[in-house]
């Protein structure tokens, strides 16, 4: 399939000028923000709603989400468009819980928040494992799967892509910092945006009756709903998962909170994510739905050889190859490289972050300055983007999906059962959170190799989610058998309806600027969506 896929003149002008354009705005964003830890790490707390909701939603997206759900898709129909639509619930929680609670306690980090509400040995745990995390499971996969793709598209060697993703990413991020990986991050959204739509609709204009021919030609597969036994995406687990893994990745998960962190405002921050909603409406269109027109090709109208059943992860270069003319496929993989530059830079700054704030400086350098924070960010990220580099071609051994989802499943269950009781439930203590964290992840394996002993076959949203009640469980017993936190560390933490009240800092802005307003009509549209394609 790749030895006829072939670039014109024009598509690798596009390809190397739109990625140089970003680098050269990455570069810029760099000069123009302070040269100080907030200024470095948290873009100076300046960031517009739009910015943060763009980069929250490219940061989202990236290499193997693309190859991996437009595969799924082809595989098995539009209920795998569940892993981009189903965000309300999650969205919701975030918007009633977790910004008000950073943005009201000026929270620079996720593990500074679990130092003041718990303590030391609860930020400790967080930085390890998510260091860690970032470095060995979520770096790895994205650089291996968008430098594969990219390679066997392109012909282009995958130690060449992969070392041009590292320096030219690493360029801007860890000169500029959050600031030039957001700006970034918000050009490469409209680019990964626009591509996909672009070619979903070249695609569909190929298909004699569009939209309604293939429903018409196999129904069964454009339902959203499957049920709790499904394989792929049972709706009972994307419901139990909106309190688990998908809320953990969303609103705990450093790489995503940072950006959100960087807001104005609470209500930029709030307007960020419900700007991001909307952007998650036409998402499906770019990483999943072409799978649909891809299946109707061939498996319909026969017009090649089918990709069932173990060659599913071709779909995206196939439907490139097919559908996409000269010019355009440059536009589609200029798009697809800025999906992986964008998830890399917003990993690499993460890293940078959290080793500088609850590493170097909590451990080793007290007295560190605005400088060498920022020295120490720059290098800790770098190191990160090499580490990663390495192990990336190993993944290829494990696969990627497998490989991330079960290394974010593991590493969600504990964080997310502490955070929840920890700001819903005051008697939460130290010693209950500590059992939580360390407690959660025995549980989480104990439970995966009990399952595997037996050869008991449950989906891993269902794995997860029995981890999570039993964390609880553990948390909430824990604490109550020792002493109880003090009321100056629980109060500022403890969520309250007030929060809902205030959340504007007692600014009087006209109703077409109400998050609520704008929220609804998220919810509405997101309503409608499922309504028909239930």
């Amino acid at each position: 399939m790749t030895s006829a896929f072939q670039l014109s003149f024009l598509d690798v002008v596009i390809i190397v000028g739109s990625t140089l354009a970003v680098v050269a705005i990455g570069l810029v964003a760099a000069r123009r923000h302070e040269r100080t830890t907030a200024g470095y790490f948290l873009a100076s707390g300046k960031m517009p709603w739009w910015l943060i909701g763009a980069a929250f939603v490219s940061t989202s997206v990236s290499s193997e989400q693309i190859v991996g759900t437009v595969g799924a898709t082809y595989r098995g129909g539009l209920a795998v468009a569940n892993w981009e639509w189903f965000a309300l619930p999650t969205y919701v929680l975030m918007l009633v819980f977790f910004i008000p609670l950073y943005l009201r306690n000026r929270i620079m980090t996720v593990p500074e928040l679990l130092n003041r509400r718990f303590g030391p040995a609860c930020g400790s745990i967080y930085s390890a494992v998510v260091l860690l995390a970032y470095v060995f499971v979520f770096l790895p996969p994205v650089l291996y799967g968008g430098s594969l793709t990219f390679s066997q598209l392109t012909g282009w060697p995958l130690w060449a892509v992969l070392a041009g993703i590292i320096l030219l990413t690493g360029s801007y991020t860890l000169l500029g910092g959050l600031g030039s990986v957001m700006w970034t991050d918000a050009v490469q959204c409209v680019m990964l945006v626009g591509g996909g739509i672009v070619l979903y609709f070249l695609a569909l204009g190929e298909i004699p009756g569009g939209w309604d021919a293939m429903v018409a030609a196999a129904p069964e597969r454009f339902h959203l709903y499957r049920p709790p036994s499904d394989p792929e995406a049972p709706f009972l687990g994307l419901v139990i998962g909106s309190l688990g893994v998908f809320l953990f990745y969303q609103s705990s998960n450093q790489v995503m909170v940072q950006r959100v962190l960087s807001a104005r405002s609470t209500w930029d921050g709030m307007m960020g994510i419900v700007f991001a909603g909307f952007i998650n409406l036409v998402r499906p269109l770019i990483t999943c739905l072409l799978g649909l027109i891809v299946y109707h090709w061939l498996e319909v109208m026969r017009q090649g050889p089918s990709l069932l059943p173990d060659r599913q992860d071709e779909t995206f270069p196939y439907a490139i190859a097919t559908f996409a003319p000269s010019g355009v496929r440059g536009i589609i993989l200029a798009g697809f490289c800025a999906a992986v530059m964008s998830t890399v830079s917003a990993l690499s700054n993460s890293v940078a972050t959290i080793f500088s704030f609850d590493i170097y400086k909590q451990y080793w350098r007290r007295p560190a300055g605005d400088a060498e924070m920022i020295t120490a960010g720059r290098i800790s990220g770098g190191a990160a983007l090499l580490v990663a580099a390495g192990i990336a071609p190993f993944v290829g051994h494990i696969g990627v999906f497998k490989y991330f989802q079960t290394g974010i499943t593991y590493m969600a269950t504990p964080f997310i059962s502490v955070m929840l009781l920890g700001i819903l439930w005051r008697r939460t203590s130290y010693a209950g959170a500590v059992a939580g964290l360390v407690g959660g992840l025995l549980i989480q394996i104990a439970l995966a190799v009990g399952l595997w002993a037996t050869g008991a076959k449950l989906h891993w949203l269902y794995v997860g989610a029995i981890a999570q009640v039993i964390t609880m469980l553990l948390i909430a017993a824990v604490s109550l058998a020792t002493p109880a936190p003090a009321p100056e560390q629980t109060t500022p933490f403890l969520w309250r309806v007030s929060w809902l009240q205030a959340y504007d800092e007692g600014v009087r802005r006209p109703w077409w600027q109400q998050v609520k307003l704008w929220f609804a009509l998220y919810a509405l549209a997101w309503c409608g969506i499922y309504w028909h394609f239930w």
